[in-house]
Order: structure tokens, then sequence, then C-alpha cells
């Protein structure tokens, strides 16, 4: 079923060089809130119900369309980042968490960023490098506490977002597709090295009630990947090994390679979701608002997010300017708040499924997260 969709607003080239440079402006739970209701939280919602729409339908790995040279460069950029690791190896010292190598690398990607996103960009984009710069020092994890969290994935999704907004990127569905399908899973694959060579800690975690220790956008374009589908089950997760097509398999084996033991004692959320939630729909719109309550809602997450310039501080304007298939957030309905796990009702009147775990709301984090 395709639905219809809100547009994803230009921001001509000749405006940037007068807008602000990104600053941390999330400070306290009411900058949270200010946030919620301003031009970027809109531009981020729209973002990403154009690329979950793009992909309902399709597999991995991507095919039948074409790919820009946007999508090569991003695709190359991704490929030299990779390199980095074997070049610099992790330090053989005993360190239980975070391999101070990682700091190396991050000491290269601030010295070589300009020098990448020129390479990324057409000459004209110029104007643009220092707009996007701070998104992708703060794409892959920090330097300084050596963790990874859902906080690093969204601001490489903004990243994305403000090259789109620029049209570097171009919002078109077999452009946001790629995006998806292709740039996507080359940068989780990234992370995960990442995290497995550094030894990375997860940033903020939830522990056994969250989602994911460090990611939550694959789960969501995976949902809609499978979201108007009848013939996989959403139990068909408790039965690995699952085949590489989707990004909520690939997300789900990324758990079985870091964790051990029952998958519904280490992983109840998504236990709750395999055994409780109908079909792939309701997944896909649960798992909206919960990355609304529980990562674009939570300070401790948020608060390491520079905002300003493309990303306008400023409000949003008034939601009947968009379609009415698109909330002013991006739930359906919006959600108010830290939410309850939105699968939680429905698995607890599902019939024959009375081992569902993970019914209760994850507790807010209060670690230090990013």
């Amino acid at each position: 079923m395709v639905r219809q969709l809100a547009q994803l607003r230009e921001i001509p080239l000749e405006d940037v060089s007068a807008l602000s440079q990104p600053t941390l402006k999330i400070h306290t739970d009411k900058d949270v809130e200010t946030w919620r209701s301003s031009r970027s939280y809109q531009d981020y919602a729209i973002f990403l119900r154009r690329l979950n729409e793009s992909v309902v339908g399709h597999a991995l790995p991507a095919t039948g369309s074409s790919t820009s040279e946007a999508i090569v460069r991003m695709l190359a950029m991704l490929d030299s980042l990779d390199t980095w690791i074997d070049e610099v190896p992790a330090q053989v010292s005993p360190q239980r968490f975070g391999n101070l190598a990682f700091r190396t690398w991050g000491q290269r990607l601030e010295k070589e960023s300009d020098a990448l996103l020129r390479t990324l960009l057409p000459a004209e984009y110029a104007v643009v490098i220092p707009q996007v710069k701070p998104y992708l020092l703060t794409s892959f994890g920090s330097f300084g506490r050596m963790d990874y969290g859902t906080g690093h994935e969204t601001s490489f999704a903004l990243f994305l977002l403000c090259l789109t907004l620029t049209r570097s990127l171009q919002p078109v569905p077999d452009e946001e597709r790629n995006i998806v399908l292709k740039v996507f899973p080359r940068y989780l694959r990234l992370c995960w090295r990442l995290q497995d060579v550094y030894n990375l800690e997860p940033a903020g975690s939830h522990g056994v009630w969250g989602l994911d220790d460090s990611s939550f956008l694959g789960y969501i374009f995976g949902s809609g990947q499978l979201r108007d589908q009848t013939q996989i089950p959403v139990s068909a997760v408790l039965h690995p090994p699952l085949p590489d097509t989707n990004l909520y398999f690939l997300s789900i084996m990324r758990i079985h390679q870091v964790k051990h033991g029952p998958f519904h004692e280490h992983s109840s959320q998504l236990h709750s979701i395999a055994t409780g939630v109908p079909n792939w729909g309701k997944v896909n719109s649960g798992l909206f608002k919960m990355y609304e309550a529980e990562v674009l809602g939570k300070r401790v997450v948020v608060q390491h997010i520079p905002l300003g310039g493309l990303l306008q501080w400023d409000e949003a304007p008034m939601q009947s300017e968009a379609p009415p298939s698109l909330p002013s957030r991006m739930a359906e309905p919006p959600s108010h708040g830290a939410t309850r796990a939105p699968w939680a009702a429905s698995a607890s009147q599902s019939a024959g499924h009375s081992n569902t775990r993970g019914t209760m709301a994850p507790p807010s984090s209060t670690e230090p997260s990013s």
C-alpha cells in the first residue's frame, strides 16, 4: 500500500552561508521539548518516514535501481573509514572497555574529516561542509567515553538528512531506497566492526529491557521492508539463523553474535515483539513510537547532538501544512512522553503466548548516553 508522504523541504546552497553553526543546544528536559517542536525535528520525522516507505516490499541486497554518484561516493567514504581500522590496530594491553586505539582512530577522523567531505561532496557544496561535519564526527561513537549508542546512529541519520535538505542526496524513492538498503547496512557493518575491534561499551544501555544496546534504526527500516507482507511471521526471528535479506534480521543476528544465553532473557523486548505482535505493520508503527520516546525523547541521548544551522532550532510551521498521513511527530498516533512498550498490550491479549516477556516499560536511563 502506497501512502501519501510529505515532501522534504530544500535549503538552497546560496542560503547556507548565512546559517548559524550547529552547537549543543539540549541541556535540560525542557530543551528536549523545544527540539520536539522544532523545524529540524519535523524534517527528521518526514525524512525517516520517507526512508521507511521507500523500502516497503524490498529486500537486501538492493536491486533494480540505478545508483547515483552521491551514493557511490558515500559508500566509498565508509569503505575508507573501514580500512583505517586495519591501519589503527587495537592495543594489546588489557582494557576492559574501550581500547585506547579507538581514540587514535577518532583523532584521524577529526583531522581528515574536511578532506573526506570534500571528496564526498561536489565542489559547489563546500559551503555545506561546516554544517555537516559535526554530525559526521559524532556518527561512530564517543572518542572520549569510548562507547557507541543510538545517539551516534541518530547523528549519522541527521548527517544524511542534511545532505538531503541541500540536495546532495535526492528525496526520491530510488535514492531513498539506496540510502536504506546500501548506505545504512554499510554504516552498520562499519560500526559493528568498530565496536568489536575497539571493544566499545554500549552507550547508556537499558540492559535487558532495552530494544538493543547500540542500534535502533535497523529494526525500524527492517520492519518497514516487511510491513505489507504476510508470508513471514513476526515470530520467525525466534528461529535463527535468519537470512541476510532484511535489516531487522541482520540486527537480530548481530545480537546473537555478541550476546549469549536464552534470547528471551537478554533481549526481552525483541522477544515480546516476536511472540505478541500480530503483524509487521504493527511492529513498524510501534517501533516508531518507541524510537521517539526512548531515543529522541531522552535528554541523555540527544544532548550530544549538535543542532542549528541546517537543522533549524526554531519552531516548526503549523502541521496543517503537511499531508494528513504524516502526524506532527513520528508515531501514528503521536506518543506523549515515555511510552510503555507499544506491543505490550497486544502481547498480553495474544492467545497462546503466556510466556511473553518484557511487557513493562523500559526504565528511564540515567547513565551517560549518546
